[in-house]
């Protein structure tokens, strides 16, 4: 799809009801996309669907993409309406806050459900019509946190280290097929993730400590955000960096990988 406009191109994004996924809805929107979007959060996905640019075909689905048979389900629903998939866009996550060991193996599964298993059930569902068309894009949304290990992150970050292995493993495997991959490494996007983190049951003192982060860290506006996934789709990218701090900790993930954890105690104070 490098190189191409997105008029007429069945495009699907979960969790479009808030955030990232929202903006990016309006932008292909506007671009002429078709739209299959999904959202767990059914009053927040009809909000985005109210906001979209007149004559834009587009379906709402109530998806929770933690659920393989949810989800397996919504490629067919998208597949009678729309009759394929162009792109899809595996942008449906949640937050969790909580050190390791305040953090229960229960907690661990449903972060990992949502952010992980939805991109692997999302992915598999999906891929072989892209396969049987030899056309097609899958953006998985990792995380800068996907990058470096962040404390109080841990479960997010087994999540969205997840998601990128996943993705990098698909840059070879799809090679010559038609079909390709891109990961996604949103720094700090001004979404209401911070708002709407579940802090582990167990938290203490520790945990209140990353709350206070959230004005601080989480300053680039969604719009930017999908502008930059948008443009690099189109310019061929395998990897995108896009938002506050996205560059540093990648690069400090490249330049300092047994060091960079003094850094990450500066950046977090």
């Amino acid at each position: 799809m490098s190189g191409t406009e997105f008029r007429n191109r069945v495009v699907v994004i979960t969790g479009a009801g808030s955030g990232i996924g929202r903006a990016l809805a309006l932008q292909f929107a506007a671009a002429g996309a078709r739209l299959a979007l999904s959202d767990v959060n059914r009053a927040g996905l009809d909000e985005t669907l109210a906001m979209l640019a007149a004559g834009c075909e587009a379906r709402g689905y109530s998806v929770d993409v933690s659920s393989r048979e949810a989800v397996f389900a919504h490629a067919d629903e998208v597949q009678r309406d729309f009759g394929t998939a162009h792109l899809l866009i595996n942008n449906a996550g949640a937050a969790l806050v909580g050190t390791i060991a305040h953090t229960s193996i229960e907690e661990f599964e449903w972060q990992i459900g949502i952010n992980l298993w939805g991109v692997i059930y999302g992915t598999k569902a999906f891929l072989p019509m892209m396969l049987a068309q030899r056309d097609g894009c899958i953006v998985n949304i990792s995380s800068v946190f996907g990058l470096v290990g962040f404390p109080l992150q841990g479960a997010y970050n087994i999540s969205k280290f997840g998601v990128r292995g996943f993705t990098e493993c698909l840059w070879t495997e799809l090679d010559g097929t038609g079909v390709r991959a891109v990961c996604v490494h949103p720094g700090g996007i001004k979404t209401n993730i911070d708002k709407a983190a579940r802090l582990v049951q167990a938290a203490g003192k520790e945990e209140s400590i990353f709350a206070k982060l959230g004005d601080k860290m989480l300053i680039t506006p969604p719009e930017d955000c999908a502008a930059d996934i948008i443009q690099g789709v189109l310019s061929g990218k395998r990897r995108i960096l896009t938002g506050n701090k996205s560059s540093t900790l990648h690069w400090l993930s490249r330049l300092l990988p047994n060091s960079y954890p003094a850094i990450i105690r500066l950046l977090a104070r």
